[in-house]
């Protein structure tokens, strides 16, 4: 079916790749976009330093490619948690959040994925939460001065593993700039673990969905689960999405060290495509 577009995660492929390389091998294995990782490595955060010269390079190379860089996934977080009850690590937080935004509104990507956790390494409580929508909608306020969307991911997590808790702290902001980037996989475990259906839990987010991740998993398995040989439901999912009004999905899975895998891009494409061909016209 035509009228969506499907990106893929920048992990999907070998880390000493440049973004240029990267842009190139999504866009020749048939991706539409590609997904930039902001993640709690010291690596990915020098991004967020990039002089004019450096940002414009990426524009170039997108363009270039053929491969917009058009979502990115802010995992950052994870190191540096929004509703840390240390002011400094908090703090920090909010100074990568605004880097990431103001990364995305230089290059031009359009939706930036949050993490959807107020702490990681330890433990949520009462304070960690208040602390979290305090600085959260500081965060949607800053992202709104500069057009950038935000999506809450739906994490592994208790604090935000479905849609119905995602949409709480979307109510509570009530912003057009904040909604829901929902990842199936970590859905489709929280369902399994609380006896829910994961397609109502998706319906329960209709009208705040920006996007939808596409990655494979097992029961308490959350990464590096091949397409097919776990439990969730594609062809559901996609057509419930769609249906949604959903038309922006990216695949996420990671380069494991395999040699071959310019291949499993290409296999990836294939395989989630044709979620998208049994949907016929829906």
């Amino acid at each position: 079916m035509d009228g969506y577009t499907l990106g893929l995660y920048e992990k999907s492929m070998p880390g000493s790749l440049s973004l240029p390389e990267k842009l190139a091998a999504a866009r020749e294995a048939g991706y539409d976009c590609l997904e930039i990782s902001i993640d709690e490595t010291d690596e990915k955060l020098a991004r967020l330093d990039w002089g004019e010269e450096e940002r414009l390079r990426l524009v170039e190379s997108a363009a270039r490619a053929g491969c917009p860089v058009a979502t990115m996934c802010l995992s950052a977080h994870r190191r540096y948690p929004l509703g840390s009850e240390d002011p400094e690590t908090a703090g920090r937080g909010m100074e990568i959040f605004e880097g990431a935004v103001l990364l995305a509104e230089a290059v031009g990507v359009r939706l930036i994925q949050l993490a959807g956790y107020d702490e990681y390494y330890r433990e949520s409580n009462a304070r960690t939460r208040e602390n979290f929508l305090r600085n959260l909608r500081r965060a949607v306020h800053f992202a709104a001065a500069h057009k950038v969307q935000l999506g809450f991911e739906t994490m592994e997590t208790p604090f935000m593993d479905t849609c119905e808790k995602a949409m709480r702290y979307v109510a509570q902001i009530g912003s057009p700039y904040l909604s829901v980037y929902p990842d199936i996989g970590n859905m489709t475990n929280a369902a399994k673990l609380y006896r829910t259906d994961v397609l109502d839990d998706l319906a329960s987010a209709g009208g705040h969905i920006a996007a939808m991740h596409l990655k494979e998993t097992r029961p308490g398995v959350y990464r590096e689960v091949p397409y097919g040989t776990g439990h969730v439901d594609f062809p559901g999912a996609v057509r419930r999405a769609l249906d949604l009004g959903v038309r922006a999905f990216t695949a996420e899975f990671w380069y494991t060290g395999e040699p071959d895998w310019k291949a499993r891009l290409l296999e990836n494409n294939r395989f989630l495509r044709r979620q998208f061909e049994r949907c016929g016209d829906c």
